[in-house]
């Protein structure tokens, strides 16, 4: 890493003698100050390194989603396609209930028909049956008069 800052040690290490340092104490705190400066602070070219970085994080993210994107498209064209045959065999199944709902209403049509049929067969029989029973019952009774 290069230096993060300009740090004049010389100047540094002058005034600290100045003040009452050493010039082995000044000098070694000089050190500890650049250490700890270089240490701590970015550069530009520290800056640009993680940019790039960051970049082609981004650019992997990005290509990523493209991947998710066209598997999503992928998985939605499937279950489009899976939901149409469901409908198709769905549709399939009312049409056949319907036709035997149909030939079930024709079949109880044609039985009640039959039924209405033999009950006034039946209905006919009786009333001329009473007819003819009461006509001889009125023969009866004029005669007997």
């Amino acid at each position: 890493m290069t230096e993060a800052i300009a740090f004049d040690t010389h100047r540094f290490v002058k005034r600290l003698t100045e003040s009452g340092f050493t010039e082995k104490q000044a000098e070694t705190l000089a050190e500890e100050h650049v250490a700890l400066l270089n240490s701590n602070l970015a550069t530009k070219g520290d800056i640009e390194s993680s940019r790039q970085e960051t970049k082609a994080d981004i650019a992997k993210v990005e290509a990523g989603m493209d991947a998710l994107r066209q598997e999503t498209k992928a998985g939605i064209e499937a279950l489009r396609q899976e939901t149409k045959a469901d409908i198709a065999k769905v549709e399939a199944g009312m049409d056949a209930l319907r036709q035997e709902t149909k030939a079930g209403i024709e079949a109880l049509r044609h039985e009640t028909t039959a039924t209405i049929a033999a009950v006034k067969a039946d209905l006919v029989k009786w009333l001329f049956g009473g007819m003819i029973a009461q006509g001889g019952l009125i023969v009866a009774l004029v005669k007997l008069l």
